[in-house]
């Protein structure tokens, strides 16, 4: 977990815990900053979701330790842990860009070979400027691949787009060993540190969320929103080349 002990290291602990929400499809902790990750759906081979240890208690928990829950096999822990990672974190908006993520991948990867871990919804828009399009998934379906199948084809990606629930199934590290050195690799999704550390392994963007209101944000999570629902955010990337 050596990008995750990174992440962790780079953060000031110095705030209060305020809220906690965990909703079907989103997480929030609100600390430093009010921040999301998504809530797990699947299980991976070695994880597990229950019990959640110290549930109904959590507030009364320290920012280092509500964050390095994020280390958890528990899934819904990890969770937690990466919303509290992202809520401390300081962002340099100015740096940033309000750039989506479906745009950077179809202009790197325009007639090459483009690999997504997570089927989004701008997958078939990926189709018509590729030379090769693999999405893998953890449950595949129409022209998906498995994990197992995609680590064939990771290797093989000029461009290579990566979930950042990656980061709460703790499987970050060994996707990025997979690239080939010359790719651009790209993460996204609301689970997505905005840090530059990640630049640090191979990264060349990251793309997540900022909380711009926080009582907004915490009633959509709290009733069920999915990410596209989700009111009072917005969302940026973080290039290496800006940094």
């Amino acid at each position: 977990m050596q990008i995750l002990d990174a992440l962790l290291d780079s953060l000031n602990y110095d705030a209060p815990v305020r809220d906690i929400r965990m909703g079907p499809f989103q997480t929030a902790v609100h600390t430093r900053y009010c921040a999301l990750a998504s809530t797990p759906h699947e299980a991976g081979p070695h994880h597990s979701y229950f019990p959640i240890k110290d549930a109904g208690s959590l507030l009364e928990m320290t920012p280092r330790q509500l964050a390095g829950m994020a280390r958890s096999e528990n899934l819904f822990e990890a969770s937690f842990g990466m919303a509290a990672i992202n809520s401390l974190m300081e962002v340099d908006e100015s740096v940033c860009r309000p750039v989506n993520a479906a745009d950077i991948l179809a202009e790197k990867g325009k007639g090459g070979k483009i690999a997504i871990i997570g089927h989004f919804p701008f997958v078939p828009q990926l189709r018509q400027v590729a030379k090769e399009l693999w999405v893998i998934e953890k449950n595949p379906s129409g022209d998906d691949f498995n994990e197992a199948e995609g680590a064939k084809f990771i290797p093989h990606a000029d461009v290579l787009g990566i979930t950042g629930t990656a980061f709460t199934n703790h499987t970050i590290e060994n996707l990025l060993e997979m690239c080939s050195p010359g790719a651009y690799v790209l993460i996204l999704g609301d689970t997505t540190p905005l840090s530059p550390v990640l630049f640090d392994y191979g990264v060349d963007a990251v793309c997540g969320t900022r909380v711009a209101e926080p009582e907004i944000l915490l009633k959509c999570v709290s009733q069920g929103a999915t990410f596209r629902q989700l009111k009072g955010i917005k969302l940026l990337t973080l290039f290496k080349d800006r940094v």
